[in-house]
């Protein structure tokens, strides 16, 4: 037994991160058979280290995943401000996702066991993705762990991320999982034809360099996230003509945008964004998005800067066409309005050359 743990002692940490997402152009079309782009951003991330121990431990955070409290009006009021929520249970339902998908295909995983930890810095309901993160670094732990990575194809990852966050009930689509399984810039197809066929869509990473300098606005205490059930999904299963037609408009944004991303068209580029807000808004109505997050666009619109939602809400994507003098503007505004603002630093992708050569076949 001795020897064992000695063993393990000498077992490196094997160790990855995840990072928050922007969806730049085309959501939430990723859910209709749509078009998105999207990158990662390494100003917040998740962290997830995988230690080899003798038993399976999942190890709760001691911030995000609280047993302990003052008193019983300390667990309610956590509980009213953060929810049920935390890592642990993403770190257990990545392992079984992961552990049921090897077995269905006939992937030997060795024996051996681990400790799972981890730590993020991504705020809460700012809508940047911060649960898949930590399931996406879990996973990368996984198959390294395991040396099972070249037997999972990359395009099929995403797919484990949001089958383990369905088991918790999160609804979600597959675009801020591919943004964080591939890293970087991408620009995402989700045609009918493509997820019947295939199970995902098409995945094409681009050169984050095609990017301008962009601008990530929150608020530090997002209480206002849009409280009212959207009746979006419902209205598009019952062929709503102008719920259809306007998916159809903003998945083609993300087909444009892709365009002006390769011309460096950024005027472009700052009309579909302003459009892609703008139809989302005239979808889900003004109840459903939340005063907080419509004022967030507002504000970066009231010095000229293109504005959009980076997902379903709680921050806000901003480019200012103009430049610095506009920046400037814009972070008067933001402090004025009591929003945070910061540049946005884009990471390249986090796939080996291996794994991007497998893309390319």
């Amino acid at each position: 037994m001795e020897s064992s743990k000695s063993e393990n002692n000498n077992k490196k940490v094997i160790e990855h991160k995840a990072y928050a997402r922007v969806g730049l152009l085309g959501n939430p079309s990723d859910v209709y058979y749509g078009n998105t782009i999207s990158f990662t951003f390494d100003n917040f991330w998740a962290d997830v280290q995988l230690q080899p121990s003798d038993h399976l431990i999942i190890t709760p955070h001691p911030t995000h995943d609280p047993v302990q409290f003052r008193s019983l009006h300390h667990l309610v009021n956590r509980l009213d401000n953060e929810g049920y929520y935390g890592g642990v249970r993403l770190l257990m339902a990545i392992c079984r996702v992961f552990h049921n998908y090897c077995t269905d295909n006939k992937i030997d995983l060795h024996g051996g066991n681990f400790t799972l930890s981890y730590d993020t810095n991504i705020p809460r309901q700012t809508g940047l993705s911060g649960s898949s993160a930590i399931v996406c670094a879990a996973l990368s732990c996984l198959l390294d762990f395991y040396k099972v990575r070249h037997l999972i194809k990359v395009d099929v990852r995403p797919n484990l991320v949001l089958a383990a966050e369905k088991e918790l009930g999160i609804v979600a689509g597959l675009q801020d999982r591919v943004a964080q399984v591939y890293g970087g810039l991408v620009h995402m197809d989700f045609s009918k034809e493509y997820m019947d066929d295939l199970g995902h869509g098409i995945y094409t990473p681009m050169d984050i360099s095609l990017l301008p300098p962009l601008h990530l606005i929150y608020a530090e205490n997002p209480s206002d996230s849009g409280k009212v059930h959207s009746t979006v999904r419902q209205r598009w299963l019952n062929g709503d003509e102008f719920i259809i037609s306007s998916i159809q408009e903003v998945a083609n944004l993300a087909k444009e945008g892709r365009t002006a991303l390769l011309e460096k068209d950024y005027s472009k580029l700052a009309k579909l964004m302003n459009r892609n807000f703008d139809l989302r808004r005239s979808m889900f109505g003004d109840d459903a998005l939340g005063a907080l997050n419509i004022k967030m666009v507002e504000v970066a619109r009231k010095v000229g800067a293109a504005s959009k939602f980076t997902g379903s809400g709680g921050a806000v994507v901003a480019f200012c066409p103009d430049g610095p003098s506009q920046v400037k503007l814009l972070e008067n505004e933001c402090q004025e309005a009591g929003f945070i603002v910061i540049p946005l630093k884009v990471v390249p992708s986090c796939l080996s050359d291996e794994e991007l050569k497998t893309l390319k076949k």
